[in-house]
């Protein structure tokens, strides 16, 4: 049965603006789903293909296996919003296609041709396009040659249509300007610092009654943000290990397909220089073995570095007909000359690494973690329909850790919390969303545990009690005290700057700055300094405190950017690129919603399960 989505107002997807569409598509088969060609909705009057949708969804789940390291199913994909996102991606892509279709915007044959032999998967050794290889990737991709190149023809079409939309998008000066002149802008300015140690005497402890006043004045930084008590029922891969076996056979395969992991050969690190002829190898290594040249000099003259000679760590083997002969030094030294494949050669051997094996008795638990881990991965991907069932048929969080593997807790959960399972920061974008009322559902965790959480009740914000943060406190105290009285100091030395003293001539530590932008890097100082340094006026004078530090800063100049400067063209440049972008970008999504408003979308949303319903 078909539903109207009409989608008002919706922006098409900025990915549009990327590559070619062959270019997601390549080795990403997917099964047909019948000889009829079936369709999951329309733009208008354009199809949008299940096939389509399959390989769109495929691809979007193979990029999230990658990111995971793990395969994911089709319930997980959901959570993830993949099915929606290839959706949207569909829907975008034909609502172009639609709209260049109207104008008439297409391209020839021979565009499509040239695009089609410049992608590198359809290019032989020699670099040519390889029909074979053409007809074999789009065998794999469950497309004809018609189907592709009609995609790429429409594909071009689109491009041919945003630029048409957005080509004319560029930075105007009248805010390029005051932006340029806020970032390249530079200060002359010094800092004067004082600290706990210019003090006339050290600040002691506070009394109780000195404490509980500071501690009462102050009760704002003391206070528990508001948060939510939570109950909780999650599993992690790691607390399934222990419940798994893994039998003896599979051990050893798990070690023989890591074999070049435990049964590293002997390696050498060695450098390789290719010369023109025998002769000029065999001198360039009796100039060396004379002492007349050393092995950087012969590099040098050849015009190159040690970078390019470098081969890194290099088994016998690996070095062909050479290794022999670099094998056969016991110490590091001159090998050669010797005819490789690249011409005659000489090599300097600069280290020896000897072969290292791990028995397997010695692997063992290192495989067996391995495999038990992704075991147990496996097991939580299969059991996420039951969990989810339980869920939807009304069990509660207890009920859920009583009846499988999960386990159940509590946490008065507030916005800094971050341990036990508020480390992960899926749960903690879940304690953050989730609102009464809400039901409980399984969210998926970076490691490939889930969890799914209720809520409890809310948490009132809460002073922390002093008794539990004495020493903080105290602590607090002293650093105010000091603070306050190195304010004193510097209110004074700033009287003696304003009648006329040389900042450099207090006798106290003092930094000078020159050409200093807002962006450049100030290790020594707290940021705060630079940030008041540029919203003072020339020749004043400034304090900024920074806990026990305090800082006098003395403004001299106040620079205009100089536009012949490098570094002043290339903030210019940064700068028009990405206003240009982002007003692209703009003029793109205002162009998508037009399109959206005025072309009906029809979905078929059995159609769209049945596609999901195939993975």
């Amino acid at each position: 049965m078909s539903s109207n989505k009409n989608s008002k107002g919706k922006k098409l997807g900025a990915g549009l603006l990327m590559g070619l569409l062959a270019l997601s598509l390549l080795g990403f088969g997917v099964e047909g789903f019948g000889t009829a060609r079936q369709t999951i909705g329309t733009v208008g009057d354009r199809d949008i293909s299940a096939d389509d949708y399959a390989r769109a969804l495929q691809n979007d789940m193979r990029a999230l296996e990658g990111q995971l390291g793990q395969p994911i199913t089709m319930e997980q994909a959901r959570l993830f919003g993949l099915d929606q996102r290839a959706l949207e991606q569909l829907v975008d892509r034909a609502v172009l296609d639609t709209e260049a279709e109207r104008l008439g915007v297409s391209v020839g044959d021979p565009t499509v041709q040239a695009e089609i032999v410049a992608i590198p998967n359809f290019q032989g050794l020699n670099g040519n396009f390889d029909r074979e290889a053409y007809r074999f990737a789009l065998q794999n991709s469950g497309l004809t040659e018609s189907e592709f190149e009609t995609s790429i023809r429409e594909e071009i079409a689109r491009s041919i249509l945003q630029m048409a939309a957005v080509g004319g998008a560029s930075a105007p000066e009248a805010l390029v300007a005051p932006l340029l002149d806020y970032q390249a802008q530079t200060r002359d300015f010094t800092v004067l610092t004082l600290g706990a140690d210019d003090l006339d005497t050290p600040v002691g402890q506070p009394d109780d009654a000195e404490l509980r006043a500071f501690y009462e004045g102050n009760l704002d930084r003391y206070t528990l943000a508001a948060g939510k008590r939570l109950e909780y029922a999650w599993v992690t891969p790691e607390m399934l290990v222990d419940t798994l076996e893994v039998d003896e056979a599979s051990l050893r395969d798990a070690y023989e397909a890591r074999a070049a992991q435990y049964r590293q050969p002997e390696r050498r690190l060695v450098e390789r220089l290719v010369l023109p002829d025998m002769t000029a190898a065999q001198d360039a290594v009796d100039r060396i073995t004379a002492g007349e040249a050393s092995f950087e000099d012969i590099v040098t003259e050849r015009g190159l570095s040690l970078d390019d000679t470098d081969m890194g760590d290099v088994t016998r083997d690996a070095l062909g007909r050479a290794g022999e002969t670099v094998f056969t030094l016991d110490e590091p030294g001159i090998a050669g000359p010797v005819e490789t494949d690249l011409g005659p050669a000489i090599f300097r051997m600069n280290a020896i690494l000897a072969a290292r094996e791990t028995p397997f008795e010695q692997a063992r638990a290192e495989l067996r973690d391995i495999l038990t881990m992704d075991r147990a991965r496996r097991v939580l991907a299969d059991n996420i329909d039951l969990y989810e069932d339980l869920l939807a048929g009304g069990a509660t969080i207890a009920q859920l850790a009583d009846e499988t593997d999960m386990q159940a807790g509590q946490l008065d959960w507030r916005p800094d919390t971050q341990t036990g399972i508020a480390a992960y920061e899926e749960f903690r974008d879940a304690a953050r969303a989730i609102q009464p009322g809400d039901f409980a559902e399984i969210t998926i965790l970076a490691d490939g545990g889930m969890f799914a959480l209720e809520l409890v009740e809310a948490l009132p914000e809460a002073p922390r009690p002093l008794d539990d943060i004495r020493t903080q406190v105290v602590r607090d105290w002293q650093t105010s005290q000091i603070e306050a009285r190195l304010l004193d100091t510097a209110e004074a030395l700033r009287a003696e700057v304003e009648s006329g003293t040389d900042i450099d001539a207090l006798g106290l530590d003092t930094l000078r700055f020159a050409d200093l932008t807002r962006s450049d890097p100030v290790p020594d100082l707290p940021r705060a300094v630079l940030t008041e340094a540029f919203q003072m006026e020339a020749s004043a004078q400034s304090i900024v405190a920074d806990g026990a530090q305090v800082y006098l800063v003395q403004l001299h100049a106040v620079n205009a950017p100089e536009p012949e400067l490098d570094s002043t063209q290339q903030t210019r440049r940064a700068l028009e690129a990405q206003i240009t972008q982002s007003y692209t970008q703009d003029l793109f999504d205002y162009f998508g919603t037009a399109l959206r408003d005025t072309q009906p979308i029809q979905l078929n949303q059995q159609m769209i399960d049945a596609v999901q319903q195939s993975f």
